[in-house]
């Protein structure tokens, strides 16, 4: 298998979906080989997608690759991928990545080893790929050190993605985390004040010391903080909320507490 052949399959598919009057455009590799090829030359995958009940040879050695590489790795209806592109896929998708990911005990102990404060921004269910672009620009803006996103439930990293971060997202070393309870509280083991996002607390977010080492978990659009993660963050930090809407879109709610912090540290 050349170079040639992957370049063919690699290639930007648009699919007009009219039932909700919008279009997607989404850079993917299909079909069995060339998503193996991808992954052998080193291409930054977000999430295969993998038709279910797929068992064959050579499933079998892309499974082999998908275990030793660590890529999400989705199972779906044959409908699902049908949607993504009417050519022939042979049940294998490979939703490509713009970025490559970082590991987050790497950028923490890398940002102590200068003497800086650790500043981490963890996601917790955000899918909306505009909150989530809003998001990185913001965290760049506030020299956040990283964003520790789940690799299920999460927004999809694509060109999109880019687009509304305004680049950012190169620019800021993005986080996968297959557990994000563990990797929150791994942070918490190396120092890392872990605080979480929500209005179930009383406490409003400029009462709390935000200038050591610290991690903010900004919850779901719809949902906030899951429970698992809001069991274990503290402090709680509240946003007050004066008028009749009930809470901020998230981005916003996480463009004032990056804010906050960075006027805490520069006071």
């Amino acid at each position: 298998m050349d170079k040639q052949y992957f370049e063919r399959h690699n290639r930007r598919d648009f699919h007009n979906d009219r039932r909700n009057d919008e279009q997607r455009t989404d850079d993917f590799v299909f079909g069995t080989r060339a998503v193996i090829e991808a992954i052998r030359f080193g291409k930054q995958i977000d999430k295969i997608l993998i038709k279910l009940g797929q068992n064959n040879e050579l499933s079998n050695e892309l499974f082999d690759l998908i275990r030793e590489n660590d890529i999400p790795v989705q199972r779906v209806p044959q409908e699902k991928l049908d949607r993504i592109t009417r050519k022939n896929h042979q049940g294998v998708i490979a939703l490509m990545s713009p970025i490559a990911f970082c590991k987050v005990e790497d950028v923490v102990a890398q940002v102590f080893e200068k003497g800086q404060m650790p500043f981490i921004i963890a996601l917790d269910g955000v899918t909306d790929v505009r909150n989530f672009g809003a998001i990185v620009r913001t965290a760049e803006c506030a020299g956040v050190h990283a964003i520790v996103v789940p690799e299920k439930g999460s927004s999809r990293i694509g060109a999109d993605a880019v687009k509304t971060s305004a680049g950012a997202l190169h620019k800021v070393p993005i986080c996968r985390t297959s557990s994000l309870k563990k990797t929150l509280q791994d942070l918490m083991a190396s120092g890392l004040t872990v605080c979480g996002a929500t209005e179930k607390t009383d406490g409003n977010y400029f009462q709390h010391n935000l200038t050591g080492p610290l991690c903010i978990v900004m919850g779901a659009e719809d949902e906030g903080l899951s429970p698992e993660v809001f069991r274990i963050c503290q402090p709680l930090l509240k946003i007050p909320i004066l008028g009749e809407i009930e809470s901020l879109n998230v981005s916003v709610a996480a463009s004032v507490l990056m804010y906050e912090v960075v006027r805490q540290r520069m006071a």
